[in-house]
């Protein structure tokens, strides 16, 4: 039997990689987004439906999700994909850029598994992926406001899983590293206040070695392959680093003392 799976933040990126693998893989794909009808190209191809969803309303959840069991009849995984990076000092942030932060990145995506949770429950299966981020267990600077979501999302799927393992449930996590999409431009916002100079030198020693990381990483089809195998290895296996092992490691294996300042350096080299 095809199996089906929803996906948010479809439009682009990482999550247009995921809805393209998986239909190849022969998946039916709920591709959603915001806008599904600037998708023109998704929406060419066969068995695959542009729905819109926005994360940060509840409605719209409900709503594509129901039209997703109303077009394919069944959901077997979910992919919470949708997310973008709040970026600068932290001083320079306005209240309007956390609190957007926080409802995509986090309370967007609970909300996203409150929805599908009973429907996987019933059915006794069901796999939920959220994509999080190696800033999920260290950090940069200048991202620490994303950061502060994407240890939520860690924090979150790890105690959830305790909950409905016991119907069959799997809560998988995603760990990027850099990867070269448009995350670097059109997934961005960045803090700035008018008359706060302290930081510009900072910045701009740390902000173009940063976005360099992510131009000379590998495309967003990596982190769609995880995602497959996450979704299809058929284990109850959590976390999937892309592109981020080795710094994983670093930081687990080093002090604080010697992995700290090493960032540092390489940020302000």
């Amino acid at each position: 039997m095809e199996k089906v799976i929803l996906i948010t933040g479809a439009s682009s990126g990482i999550g247009k990689e995921t809805a393209k693998l998986f239909q190849a893989k022969n998946w039916k794909v709920a591709a959603t987004m915001r806008s599904p009808e600037k998708a023109e190209d998704l929406q060419k191809i066969v068995d695959l439906e542009c729905i819109k969803l926005d994360v940060t309303d509840p409605d719209s959840i409900r709503s594509a999700i129901d039209r997703t069991l109303e077009v394919f009849g069944r959901i077997d995984a979910v992919v919470n994909n949708a997310g973008f990076a709040v970026v600068g000092p932290f001083e320079a942030a306005t209240s309007e850029q956390i609190e957007r932060q926080f409802e995509t990145n986090v309370l967007g995506l609970m909300s996203v598994c409150r929805e599908i949770l009973p429907y996987f429950r019933e059915q006794k299966r069901g796999t939920i992926v959220n994509v999080a981020s190696m800033g999920g267990r260290l950090t940069f600077p200048l991202y620490s406001i994303y950061h502060a979501s994407k240890w939520a999302v860690e924090g979150f799927s790890e105690s959830l899983q305790y909950e409905v393992k016991e119907f069959g449930i799997k809560i998988k996590i995603i760990e990027p590293g850099p990867i070269k999409t448009d995350f670097y431009e059109r997934s961005m916002s960045i803090s700035k206040k008018e008359g706060l100079t302290a930081y510009d030198n900072f910045v701009a020693r740390a902000m173009p070695n940063m976005q360099k990381a992510g131009e000379t990483g590998p495309d967003g089809s990596v982190v769609a392959e995880a995602i497959y195998d996450a979704v299809t290895d058929d284990s109850w296996k959590m976390r999937y680093p892309v592109n981020s092992r080795a710094i994983l490691i670093a930081r687990r294996l080093l002090p604080d003392a010697l992995f700290l300042p090493l960032i540092r350096k390489a940020i302000l080299r």
